[in-house]
């Protein structure tokens, strides 16, 4: 028996009405459940009471297996708050690199740092909106290798200045060159073939974000980079002949800037930035090269007086870093498959991604 026939017909359509809307309730609940952030919480360290912001959304290198891992480091060894935001399915759920879909993004509303490895991104109006409010208010910015190239969006889009490409007076080369000091200009060292030394810059050696840094290396191959004047280069990228630290440097490539810091100008005044044009899910396996990262982030918000030489950086929890490609990433990865500081990044078994991009 239906339990609201008993009611009389007007209120037996409200009470279904109410039943059907309290349905709809639940089930939007569970879908808003689905894409709710990643979120590492710290306790104890310098970054207590602080919060960062990783966006992960890339289509190669696997920005969704270094920003969390990254993050776990900030969080457990540092004592941030991490929150991890994905490209994903909007119906799923599932992370899907290079999505144009990112939920969350609110969450750059109480960010001290908001740390950026996207590519090719043309978000949704309200989504992009909170990125651009962030930048408004000059808050400081963290970007990795594809964050160069972040934002491919349309010329007749509100939000077209953004974009890599970007032709308009006084914003020239987009998000990339005005914010983070460079546009995508190149390659400069092939993938797989060519691994890249960062060579710290003698001169800025006592720069507090090489304070501790030794032996800094990364599997992927280089970028091409003229930083926008104003820019204090603090390691050269040195490709290498082959894909070991003690590779012969490639003849025909000097050194090229691969990490530096700047400022940029929002509307409401100066932000630091903190910019490596690398950060392949295997980069980050040396230790050097997360040692500068994790100094970058402390410089960018202010707290460079609180840079150790002996910061813990070491991973936290199973780290099984997918090799970088076109295509290849780990399917049926939700956000909460990554909760916790012990869930393996990623699960090795989930089956690949065969899809594959354009290159950059």
């Amino acid at each position: 028996m239906n339990p609201t026939s008993c009611f009389p017909l007007p209120l037996r359509l409200t009470t279904l009405g109410l039943l059907t809307l309290a349905l709809i309730g639940f089930t939007g609940a569970n879908e808003s459940h689905g894409h709710e952030p990643l979120v590492y919480q710290g306790s104890n360290g310098p970054g207590k009471g602080k919060h960062i912001v990783f966006i992960a959304g890339d289509h190669e290198y696997r920005s969704e297996e270094t920003l969390p891992a990254l993050a776990r480091i900030l969080a457990k060894h540092h004592g941030f708050k991490c929150t991890v935001l994905f490209t994903v399915d909007p119906k799923t759920g599932e992370i899907v690199p290079g999505n144009n879909n990112i939920p969350g993004l609110e969450a750059l509303q109480s960010a001290d740092l908001m740390v950026n490895f996207l590519r090719f991104q043309d978000l949704p109006d309200d989504q992009m909106q909170h990125i651009v409010n962030y930048l408004d208010r000059a808050g400081p910015v963290a970007g990795l290798r594809t964050a160069s190239h972040a934002f491919r969006i349309p010329n007749e889009s509100k939000f077209s200045k953004y974009s890599y490409k970007s032709t308009e007076s006084g914003y020239e080369g987009g998000f990339g060159r005005q914010v983070l000091g460079e546009t995508w200009v190149g390659h400069y060292g092939k993938n797989h073939v060519m691994s890249t030394r960062l060579d710290l810059v003698s001169e800025q050696k006592s720069h507090p974000v090489l304070r501790g840094v030794d032996s800094a290396w990364v599997v992927a191959g280089g970028y091409w980079a003229d930083p926008m004047p104003g820019s204090t280069v603090l390691a050269m990228a040195q490709p290498l002949d082959g894909m070991s630290p003690d590779s012969k440097p490639a003849a025909d490539k000097p050194p090229c800037p691969g990490t530096w810091v700047r400022t940029y100008h929002g509307k409401q005044g100066k932000g630091r930035v903190y910019t490596t044009l690398y950060g392949a899910s295997e980069d980050i396996e040396n230790e050097g090269f997360r040692r500068m990262f994790v100094n970058g982030c402390y410089w960018a918000m202010g707290m460079e007086d609180a840079i150790n030489a002996e910061f813990v950086v070491d991973l936290v929890g199973p780290y099984h870093p997918t090799p970088y490609k076109n295509g290849g990433h780990r399917l049926g990865i939700k956000p909460a498959d990554l909760a916790g500081f012990e869930s393996p990044i990623m699960p090795t078994d989930r089956p690949l991604s065969q899809r594959k991009t354009d290159k950059r």
